[in-house]
């Protein structure tokens, strides 16, 4: 079996073994599971069944990430995308008064483009266009982004009306009656995060999901104990795993192939389509060549072999996502996790997708890992990819200011597009002014004009 599976995945040619890629797998899985309780949540804003949203989450990760890995043989898992599922809910639905069907299409007409797309030479102008110091920041960036998401979901970093962030009140938390809800979890990640950190500085192996697994048995000795008290309505499960509902998966009926094409004429549908497809492929984009620096799939020139298949496989995942009745798809950040554990190919992802399959027999197992477990996971994957910026070439403020700005620009905008938009309008504009323009590739000046209309239009 392994000699069929090392054939399959090249595992000794890229350095790994199966017993690695499981374990990344089964990393990456815990650490990205949240999209399973957080995308019904978003999603059922707008009137869909939150059950099968489930049901459509889970297979679309499981089919999605099973495209990507049997045509690229990367590590590489796709999920609903966070940012894009938010937009579909609250902006599309919500705000623009388009009905959730109308969305679905529009979800599935951006797949077909982004289709189209990667079948040309366009794709790898895109992925080539962008200078290496670029994507050096791009790989930092989403560390840094992926930290922010780790902090933020612990809870010790809170929002601010006067500062926009601000770290957790232990003392604020006792006064007000929450120090068994959100005081306790604040504990419990910040002993993750030292004891993750200690198990990676003694090199125990899987040493990340030690940690996760650590810290949620932490969690619920808490909650057996009353340390921690779990309030629902706050936003506070319980840690145990509820099996009262039983182990049935919910119908996907009420959201199977219910896209609405009536509007595909109208100009403002077309501007949806236009938005969700310019945010999936350049977050595409930047998620591949972060994790792709990240597992060491670039060449010399930073280029990745074989990208237009990966942009195909997300694009395939996304037009499944529409017909099942999900947000567009993208490429999970949290597969640094499993990368981070040694994941380095194809058989890493299907590990993590067939979980995800699996996850709709074992929801309540799954759902009850609570995110100050997976948080310290997030921050030390983001420590581990943020040292990319060390190889930015700070000597030339003509790549040093682009390659800050998009680095930044990630965390702040709590964006990788952004991240990305920012680096790359500020590169031609700098290079540009400064007479540098041999630096500058046409695609990027195409790429620049994009962005600045995005800004411009949506």
């Amino acid at each position: 079996m392994e000699e069929k599976l090392d054939r399959l995945f090249h595992l000794k040619e890229r350095g790994t073994t199966v017993k690695t890629e499981v374990l990344a797998g089964l990393t990456t899985f815990v650490t990205a599971a949240y999209v399973l309780a957080v995308n019904p949540s978003v999603m059922s804003a707008t009137g869909m069944d939150s059950g099968a949203i489930f049901t459509a989450t889970a297979l679309v990760c499981f089919l999605g990430t099973l495209v990507m890995a049997l045509l690229t043989n990367y590590p590489f898992v796709l999920v609903p995308s966070m940012g894009l599922n938010a937009y579909f809910a609250y902006t599309v639905v919500l705000g623009m008064g388009f009905s959730w069907e109308v969305a679905l299409a529009a979800i599935f007409l951006e797949g077909v483009v982004f289709a189209a797309v990667s079948l040309t030479s366009l794709r790898d102008k895109i992925f080539n266009a962008i200078p290496l110091n670029l994507k050096y920041a791009i790989s930092a960036g989403i560390g840094l982004f992926i930290t922010i998401i780790g902090l933020k979901n612990s809870g010790l970093v809170v929002s601010s009306s006067a500062t926009l962030v601000s770290v957790f009140s232990f003392s604020g938390s006792m006064a007000d009656g929450t120090f068994s809800t959100a005081g306790i979890s604040v504990v419990l990640f910040c002993m993750g995060l030292v004891i993750t950190g200690v198990l990676m500085a003694r090199n125990v192996k899987g040493n990340i999901l030690l940690g996760i697994l650590i810290t949620w048995a932490l969690g619920i000795v808490c909650e057996l104990c009353g340390l921690y008290v779990p309030d629902a309505a706050a936003g506070y499960a319980s840690l145990l795993p509820d099996f009262s509902n039983g182990l049935a998966v919910p119908s996907l009926a009420p959201t199977f192939m219910k896209m609405d094409f009536s509007h595909i004429a109208d100009l403002g549908f077309l501007v949806v389509s236009f938005a969700f497809l310019l945010t999936s492929m350049f977050d595409t984009v930047g998620s591949l060549i972060g994790l792709g620096a990240k597992a060491k799939l670039l060449d010399d020139e930073g280029n990745m072999p074989g990208v237009g298949r990966a942009m195909g496989a997300e694009s395939v995942a996304t037009m499944i996502a529409g017909a099942l009745g999900n947000s567009a798809t993208c490429c999970s950040v949290e597969c640094a996790a499993g990368i981070a554990e040694g994941g380095r190919t194809g058989l890493m992802a299907i590990t993590t997708g067939v979980l995800f399959l699996l996850s709709m027999f074992l929801s309540p197992i799954f759902l009850a890992i609570p995110s100050f477990a997976t948080a310290p996971a997030l921050v030390i994957v983001g420590s581990l990819m943020a040292s990319s910026v060390l190889s930015v070439d700070f000597d030339d403020p003509t790549e040093s200011i682009p390659a800050f700005l998009c680095l930044v620009g990630m965390p702040f905008c709590y964006s990788i597009v952004e991240g990305i938009s920012l680096g790359v309008i500020s590169y031609v504009c700098i290079n540009l002014l400064c007479g540098k323009r041999g630096k500058i590739s046409p695609m990027m000046y195409v790429l620049a004009v994009v962005f600045i209309l995005k800004y411009v239009l949506i």
